[in-house]
């Protein structure tokens, strides 16, 4: 088994032990699918053609993330992240922006209050956060993989 294939078992493991041990107090999850709640407030603008989505984190706070299913970039306004993906760990302070490559689950943690932006194409111009995420994000890597298949 690969390397990339052991840390990606291991990140989902991780992500596993945090949903079985949810107590909507220190750790918050909705099995998997995407939360939103008061600890990690969201902020949506819009553009043409472009969503924009800032989400605020709190000083040692963690954040597993969906796959994004699309190249995008994303912007550190303020703050100090640790990004752990299957393939690395960095660190990151601001201000910074980074490329993200679709595909990767990220494990997101905060040395400090920490602002982060992420841009993503909306070529519909919908303002519908649900049908965003729909298309933004996989919340597994079979959805992942069922995604790509059929953008072929």
């Amino acid at each position: 088994m690969s390397n990339s294939l052991i840390e990606r078992s291991k990140i989902l493991e991780f992500e596993k032990l945090l949903i079985e041990n949810t107590d909507g107090d220190v750790i918050i999850s909705d099995k998997g699918n995407v939360v939103h709640c008061d600890q990690f407030p969201l902020k949506h603008s819009f553009a043409d053609q472009i969503y924009i989505r800032q989400m605020d984190m709190k000083k040692d706070t963690l954040v597993v993330g969906a796959i994004h299913n699309h190249l995008h970039v994303w912007f550190l306004l303020t703050g100090s992240l640790t990004v752990v993906t299957e393939g690395s760990t960095e660190d990151f302070i601001a201000p910074c922006y980074v490329m993200s490559t679709p595909g990767v689950k990220r494990v997101i943690y905060a040395h400090e209050d920490s602002v982060f932006v992420n841009i993503h194409k909306n070529p519909t111009n919908t303002q519908n956060i649900d049908k965003l995420e729909a298309e933004i994000v996989s919340k597994s890597y079979k959805e992942y993989e069922n995604y790509t298949n059929q953008k072929k």
